[in-house]
């Protein structure tokens, strides 16, 4: 759980009202009713959420959040995310719609959208990848044709979680048509409402994140009122880069909620007995549990700092949230798997639920944008910092005894020829 002395009073009393709505207000055989796909979607329980008014906690008031940071809602969503992916996404689907909504929406569209989703009566998904790409975004075919005072939208959008339910839909679309367009001005945020012509033809089978209707959708001529556009005509790449920050650190957040299947691995062996002591007791269990918690709490503290980072308008905030997702995603994987080694054979099998962990958080190191999509922001965003800022820092290279010898330091023959004419003077 987030550590204790770096929150607020504030924040506490959010961490104990969010892990008392997850004791208290969620069934078991809720959960195993959505890991048979037994249920298509958890509609119900995000009303209950709204009822709770936890929803878009950090929204304006006036729309029905709370106006809180992001450091308070990573605090909530670590505590959402003890319940698993499926749960995990519904609450945080509002936060990254309602971002967009939030950020770049007219008023008419925040009291049209905003409220009703933060209120639990619609509910909202955001509809990104194609079948022809993942993460090549700005490559996206779906087109939305400018007819005035509406747009016709054809194409297609895959692995949209809520598919088979949501009232509306996030949609980026093709608007500019010129070849020579920059990639950055092709795209548009539309606001895509369920209606005629808009299907969900395909409902997937996952290996985890079940009962969340995730599906393909198919638009086919759907006529979308231009007061649905979110943000400028073409102006969909500052959406997007809006939204990663929304998308990354969400799924950094909620996938803190594997200390769940720690803490079962942890009271196991505490209980199950081996060569006549608790197997707790052998170094091989207690070096995966330190090395469990360690990755646990290194990746809690990169997210708390990604969230104060976003809190404070910090430069680097692309790259640190980069980060957060890929690390704290990698090392719920780690040790989820970790959990499962302790419990040996047993945590194999259903009657433990480490094995529903496991399929859970795989896919959080691929939705968002891959970890190795965030490598190469993380690295690019790093260059940047380093190369701009070189001026600002101590010159450690004149720390070097030889220092002075800077034909060694020539990288090219343009370095080499300027060296060789100094030296002939």
């Amino acid at each position: 759980m987030f550590y204790q002395p770096l929150m607020t009073e504030a924040e506490r009393a959010l961490q104990q009202e969010v892990r008392k709505f997850v004791r208290d207000e969620v069934s078991h055989d809720f959960i195993r009713a959505l890991d048979r796909d037994e249920i298509q979607y958890p509609r119900e329980y995000v009303e209950n959420l709204a009822a709770h008014n936890l929803l878009g906690l950090r929204f304006d008031p006036r729309w029905g959040g709370r106006g809180l940071t992001w450091t308070s809602e990573v605090i909530a969503e670590e505590e959402i995310g003890v319940l698993g992916n499926t749960l995990g996404c519904a609450f945080v689907m509002p936060s990254i719609v309602g971002e967009a909504l939030h950020i770049f929406g007219t008023d008419e569209q925040k009291e049209r959208f905003l409220k009703p989703i933060l209120q639990g009566k619609m509910i909202s998904a955001e509809a990104l990848t194609e079948p022809r790409g993942g993460s090549d975004f700005f490559g996206a075919t779906t087109r939305a044709e400018d007819k005035g005072d509406h747009f016709v939208v054809n194409g297609q959008k895959r692995f949209v979680v809520g598919a088979t339910e949501a009232d509306l839909f996030l949609v980026y679309c093709r608007t500019n048509f010129d070849d020579n367009a920059h990639k950055h001005q092709r795209i548009s945020a539309l606001i895509v409402e369920r209606g005629p012509g808009v299907e969900s033809e395909y409902q997937y089978g996952l290996l985890g994140t079940r009962g969340g209707g995730t599906g393909r959708l198919v638009f086919r001529d759907v006529r979308v009122p231009r007061e649905n556009l979110i943000g400028e005509l073409h102006g969909g790449a500052l959406v997007f880069n809006q939204m990663m920050i929304p998308e990354r650190l969400t799924s950094a957040a909620a996938s803190l909620g594997v200390r769940a299947a720690l803490e079962v691995a942890v009271r196991y062996s505490e209980k199950r007995h081996a060569f006549g002591q608790a197997i707790r007791r052998f170094q091989a269990v207690q070096f995966m549990v330190a090395d469990a918690i360690t990755r646990l709490d290194a990746a809690r503290a990169l997210v708390y700092m990604a969230a104060r980072a976003v809190d404070t308008d910090a430069p680097n905030v692309r790259r640190i949230v980069s980060e957060a997702k890929r690390f704290a995603t990698d090392a719920g994987w780690e040790i989820a798997n970790q959990a499962m080694q302790i419990m040996g054979g047993i945590g194999y099998t259903d009657v433990y639920p480490i094995e529903k962990t496991v399929r859970d958080i795989r896919l959080c190191q691929i939705w968002t944008g891959t970890n190795e999509i965030m490598n190469l922001l993380i690295q690019h965003e790093y260059y940047q910092e380093v190369l701009k800022g070189a001026g600002e820092v101590r010159n450690v290279e004149l720390d070097a005894a030889n220092y002075q010898d800077v034909a060694e330091k020539c990288f090219t023959d343009e370095d080499m020829w300027k060296v060789h004419q100094t030296q002939r003077r």
